[in-house]
This record gives C-alpha cells, sequence and structure tokens, in this order.
C-alpha cells in the first residue's frame, strides 16, 4: 500500500483534497468514483511535493509555470468530460489552482465566459499564459463542440514538450556546472594566487623561465586591464543582443546557430520536432491546414524554418503539397522528408507528424547524452591540464631560484 494526495470534485463543483492508501492510481480513482467525486489530480504524496518544489525553483521568471498551465488543462479536460458545464469548471479551477495571479486570471476567464464570450477569444487576451497554439486549438474546439477532446490533445503536447525540455536540462546541468566552476577557478589562480608568487619573485631579482614569466605577465594584465575586457564583454553582448532584435539581424542569428559545428545539427533535430509537434497537435485537435501552418510559424524558434514554413503555407494555398518547399529550404532532414510524404499520400498527417517529433524527440536525446559523455571528460582534462600546466610553470620558477649563484 502507498499514500496517495489527491484532488476531486463533486458534481456541484465542490473541491475536495486529501490523502488515500491504495496500491495504484486506478484503485484510488475508483474509489473517488464510488464516493461521488470526480478525481482531477493523483500523485505519490512525495512525488506531489517534489513536483510542487520543482515548478517553484525552475519558472519562478514567467508569469504562470508551464506545469500549472498543464495541471489546468488536464484538470478541465477532466471536469468537462465528466459532464460539467464550461462556467462550473472554470469556476471550480480558480479556487484550485496555486497562484494568485493564475486564479485572478482563471476568475477573469469566468466572467468573460459567464458574459457570453468564447472561451478562446477570453484566453487570446492572456497572450503571456495562453499561447498562440494553445488558443487556436481551444476555438478549433469549441467550432467543433469537441473542447474536452482538444483539451487532452494539448495535455499530450505540453507534456511532451515538458519532459523533453527537464530531459535537456538534466543532461546539460553538470556540463554547465562544471564549466562555470573551472572559470572561477582560474580566475582565482590568476587574480589572487599568482600574484602572490609574483611579488617573492620580484624580490629575488632574477630572470624567470619563459612559460612562468608568461603568467605572470597574463596575470598582470588582467589584474590592472581586466575590467577594461570585462567592459568590452559587456558592451559587445548588449550590441549583439540589439542586433539579433533586429529582423535581419535574427535572421543571420539563426542561420549561425543551425551552423554550428556539432550544436547546429542538434539544433536543427530540435526545430524539426517542434515543427512536427506543434502542426500534428493543431491538425488533431481540428484546426485546418492553413491556418494551423501560419500558427507554427509564430511557435518555432528559428526564423529560417518559419521562413520555409511560410513557403509550405503559398504552396498549400495553391493545391501543392508540403514536401517540395520543405525539401527546396534545405533544413529538413530526408527523414522527415519522407515520412511527411507518406503522410500527406495515406491521408494520416497528424499521425505521421507525431511520429516525427517522437523519432526527433529522442534522437534529440540520444544525442544531447552523447555530447555530454563527451563534454563532462573533456571539459575535466583540459580543466587538470590548464592547472597542471600553471603549477609546473611555478614549480619550474621555484627551482631556478637553486640557480642563484
Amino acid at each position: 500500500m502507498a499514500l496517495f494526495q489527491y484532488r476531486a470534485a463533486d458534481y456541484s463543483g465542490k473541491v475536495v483534497e486529501g490523502v488515500m492508501d491504495a496500491d495504484a492510481e486506478n484503485g484510488v480513482v475508483a474509489r473517488l468514483h464510488d464516493m461521488g467525486f470526480v478525481p482531477l489530480r493523483i500523485a505519490a504524496s512525495s512525488e506531489a511535493a517534489g513536483r510542487s518544489g520543482a515548478a517553484v525553483s525552475l519558472f519562478l521568471h514567467r508569469k504562470v509555470s508551464e506545469k500549472a498551465l498543464l495541471h489546468f488543462t488536464q484538470e478541465l479536460s477532466t471536469l468537462l468530460t465528466a459532464g460539467l458545464p464550461l462556467d462550473r469548471s472554470l469556476s471550480v479551477l480558480a479556487n484550485l489552482v496555486e497562484g494568485q495571479e493564475f486564479k485572478k486570471i482563471i476568475s477573469r476567464l469566468l466572467e468573460e465566459v459567464r458574459a457570453g464570450k468564447s472561451l478562446g477569444s477570453a484566453m487570446a487576451e492572456h497572450s503571456d499564459v495562453f499561447p498562440k497554439l494553445y488558443v487556436n486549438m481551444i476555438r478549433a474546439g469549441e467550432t467543433g463542440g469537441v473542447l474536452d477532446g482538444v483539451l487532452r490533445h494539448l495535455s499530450e503536447y505540453l507534456e511532451r514538450s515538458i519532459a523533453l525540455k527537464e530531459d535537456l536540462k538534466s543532461a546539460l546541468t553538470y556540463p554547465v556546472v562544471l564549466a562555470a566552476v573551472a572559470t572561477i577557478s582560474l580566475i582565482v589562480l590568476f587574480i589572487y594566487v599568482i600574484p602572490k608568487f609574483a611579488v617573492i619573485f620580484k624580490d629575488i631579482n632574477q630572470a624567470l623561465p619563459l612559460p612562468a614569466a608568461m603568467l605572470i605577465g597574463f596575470s598582470n594584465a588582467l589584474n590592472q586591464y581586466g575590467w577594461i575586457a570585462l567592459l568590452f564583454i559587456v558592451f559587445m553582448a548588449i550590441g549583439i543582443a540589439f542586433y539579433v532584435r533586429s529582423p535581419e539581424g535574427r535572421f543571420q542569428w539563426d542561420r549561425w546557430r543551425l551552423n554550428l559545428w556539432v550544436v547546429g545539427h542538434l539544433m536543427r533535430q530540435l526545430e524539426v520536432a517542434r515543427f512536427a509537434r506543434t502542426l500534428g497537435a493543431l491538425l488533431k485537435g481540428g484546426v485546418p491546414l492553413l491556418d494551423a501552418l501560419g500558427t507554427v510559424q509564430g511557435v518555432v524558434g528559428n526564423r529560417l524554418i518559419a521562413r520555409a514554413i511560410a513557403q509550405v503555407q503559398v504552396r498549400v494555398r495553391e493545391g501543392k503539397g508540403m514536401v517540395a518547399p520543405l525539401t527546396e529550404s534545405g533544413l529538413f532532414p530526408p527523414l522527415a522528408l519522407h515520412m511527411i510524404a507518406v503522410g500527406q499520400e495515406t491521408g494520416r498527417l497528424e499521425a505521421m507528424l507525431a511520429n516525427v517529433a517522437e523519432h526527433f524527440d529522442q534522437e534529440v536525446k540520444r544525442a544531447t547524452k552523447r555530447l555530454t559523455a563527451l563534454l563532462e571528460p573533456a571539459l575535466i582534462v583540459g580543466m587538470g591540464l590548464i592547472i597542471g600546466l600553471i603549477v609546473i610553470s611555478m614549480l619550474m620558477a621555484i627551482f631556478s631560484i637553486n640557480d642563484l649563484g
């Protein structure tokens, strides 16, 4: 038996929370149904606490976290599937979600829906919380009368997106920390440690071996002019940031990123997976292909790929296929193009796009693991060599003292 935390609502909209002993989540669901409740969220006690802490630590910079949006989507889908009206479901969630800001937003949605506005239109006014893709799928679900199904598709999309981001963060955390520690260690050596030896050698007034003299000279330059180098780096970063914000700068930046050695191929696969996952989710949610392509242009992070999608939209409007303009862009791998072509020919484009996204998600994970597996020992060996050279140079200088006549 294990402890499970649950949240549930009855058919009047009242929310209850508690802890229940059960062998598995299915047992909790069955017992809640027997009690006349609709399960909203069930998690092992330790898992729920861990997830809550992770959400607080990882998404403090967002107005509403991605995980909070995922939980809202899942719970709204559950309530609508259980037969509760939309306004009652939003009323329940306004008291259920965590975070005062999100509560206010849902309360605002509830007011607008009760005033006769559609949910999609109400969400469109909060674009910093509900992305364009999210709003378009909600509108399509309302138009087709399948809002609960669209919410399930949105939940799957958000789950996959969050899972991929978490995997990438986990894989890159250790190399980033290792690189930061190495950089700080070298700065401490050059600013505080080596100058101590320099004072000793200066008092002895003896010529130093070339490696030691070069290290001490670099250390002195860093102490005297390091602030100028730091200001130069800061101004360069600001200048690049302003340039990248311009349309031409953003385009050149995205081109450069895709052409980076090793990393560029990884980023290309990541963008292809995002394109396929987003377009597949929109089509599955009932959004027409032309509208879906327009939405995807605003979702993909790379301007080169967005331009290729714009060409696809033009060709589709002319009654032609997607594959030719994607091939002409030279940005999409042959496997992705082949799978999209098969999806168009068989009328199963949504399913094939989902397969493309899944395949390249896995490729990104494998490539990231391989890259970090090589990067970690390379950083350790590189750091060891640099510190070793510094120590040897200082020892050569100390041993040269014995040559005093």
